[in-house]
């Protein structure tokens, strides 16, 4: 008896081909973040920060909306759009900063401090988001906080290191949940000064999710985009990029005579990268939009709880 032929697997030409035609189909739009994996970016109708993701995903006049990124990213696509399919290559793509803040701690730290505003970092899941007042990201996160009355107490999470940047360069005090990003809490100050050390030609720039110790070195200092605009406007031609190393990729694309460094997070690992947006592939995404799902999906009471946080920082940020 002769077994069949392996079939050979598609090339990266032919799934980006069929990721095409699947998205005329159905229809669809598909909003990437910039540290999935290059392949990803090149298939993307929109590839942007979580800021930029969530206004694409609010403005889209498509019928489904395919997020590759992690899952709460997906998750305040569906709380903006309830009507349309959201859909994600993986669902177990997930962010361990959103899952260290459970709903019933956060309730109860909400309850150690009675009269506080609540300001959740957009990483969080549709839960804790519906258990504040107002949402943040990176890019917008300064605008955010200069938003509230100087007098007014405010609840930072659940990342303590862009809540303790923001605490110093605005002189304000917050009462931070203990949480981290452990791409950027992976970068420390040894490694990063030996970097710049063996590339002396380079400016150092860092995302406020990174340790202070880290940040103190940093000539510049911002979100994902605002990192990536940087580059692309800054006279200098090297840089070492302390932030998930997937942003290299748009940032050659855009300065392709400059030279981007992976800041290392230890002598074995010369980047610190981020596994779950690394779950995302082509072929996920291809089946994914062949069966419509896995799919998102929200109890509508919490879609509305957690919409409101969400339009004002929408609002904040016009």
């Amino acid at each position: 008896m002769t077994s069949e032929p392996l079939q050979p697997l598609p090339s990266k030409e032919e799934l980006l081909l069929h990721v095409g035609q699947l998205k005329k189909e159905l229809n669809a739009v598909l909003l990437a973040h910039y540290y999935t994996v290059p392949e990803i970016q090149q298939a993307a109708d929109v590839v942007g920060d979580s800021l930029a993701l969530a206004r694409s995903a609010e403005k889209t006049g498509a019928d489904v909306i395919v997020f590759a990124g992690v899952y709460f990213m997906a998750e305040t696509a569906k709380i903006l759009n309830p009507d349309k399919l959201v859909l994600v290559p993986d669902e177990y793509a997930g962010c361990p900063l959103a899952d260290s803040c459970s709903p019933e701690e956060f309730r109860q730290f909400r309850l150690q401090h009675p009269g506080a505003v609540a300001v959740s970092y957009i990483n969080s899941s549709a839960e804790i988001k519906a258990l504040s007042d107002i949402i943040c990201t990176s890019s917008n996160a300064e605008r955010i906080i200069r938003s509230i009355p100087t007098e007014q107490k405010i609840i930072f999470g659940p990342d303590r290191n862009l809540g303790g940047y923001l605490m110093k360069k605005l002189q304000r005090e917050m009462v931070l949940w203990q949480g981290y990003c452990y791409v950027h809490e992976a970068f420390s100050e040894e490694y990063i000064l030996d970097a710049c050390r063996l590339h002396p030609h380079a400016l150092l720039i860092a995302h406020p999710e990174c340790r202070e110790e880290v940040l103190r070195h940093a000539a510049f200092v911002g979100s994902t985009q605002a990192l990536l605009d940087f580059t692309a406007s800054s006279d200098a031609s090297a840089f070492i990029v302390a932030t998930e190393p997937g942003i290299l990729f748009e940032m050659q694309k855009r300065s392709p005579l400059k030279e981007f460094i992976p800041a290392p997070k230890d002598l074995q690992n010369p980047r610190s990268v981020c596994k779950q947006m690394k779950q995302n592939t082509l072929e996920k995404l291809v089946q994914c939009m062949q069966n419509r799902k896995p799919e998102i999906v929200l109890p509508e009471k919490l879609r509305i709880a957690a919409l409101k946080p969400i339009r004002r920082m929408l609002d904040l940020s016009a």
